[in-house]
């Protein structure tokens, strides 16, 4: 395995902004099963790595709709494939504060304060020093450069996606 820094921000700014108020037809719509946020921001990850892994169980892949990684689609399982201390072929995000956060990166939502539900993907924060700055796309409940502070929630977390490990 390679560790490469490189994850194009760019792409997956791009292609946040190209489907967040449609569909792409080579994944599943699991909007009415449970929401498509995390399935969403995982394509939006995919799209700035180009790599997935497919470990199965703890992986992160999709290969249809019923083949795929519970990280694909499941906001806890998304961040602890992201977050992993093994090292293994994927994008490798960290939790840090709200500065350092960047186009590209995935902020997670808590809206009850227990658990996380909801995983918007960041496609403008310039120093962000306030949620008012962020700007962020997602599905369920489809939005694009919409302010972070739009939202209600009682818990964030800011995962900054540090690089991507190549096979």
């Amino acid at each position: 395995m390679e560790f490469i820094r490189s994850y194009d921000r760019r792409a997956a700014v791009l292609y946040a902004h190209e489907w967040a108020f449609g569909r792409n037809p080579a994944f599943y719509d699991y909007e009415d099963i449970g929401g498509d946020c995390t399935n969403f921001a995982s394509q939006c990850i995919f799209a700035g790595s180009g790599v997935m892994n497919f470990t199965p169980t703890f992986g992160w892949y999709y290969i249809d709709s019923n083949q795929k990684a519970p990280a694909w689609t499941g906001v806890p399982y998304l961040y602890n494939f992201l977050t992993r201390k093994t090292p293994s072929v994927g994008p490798v995000a960290e939790e840090v504060p709200i500065w350092e956060i960047m186009p590209g990166d995935i902020v997670q939502l808590s809206f009850k304060g227990v658990a996380f539900q909801h995983s918007p993907v960041v496609v403008r924060a310039n120093k962000p020093q306030s949620t008012e700055e962020i700007l962020v796309a997602a599905h369920s409940y489809d939005a694009d450069n919409r302010p972070l502070s739009t939202y209600e929630y009682q818990k964030v977390r800011y995962l900054h996606i540090t690089g991507v490990i190549r096979p």
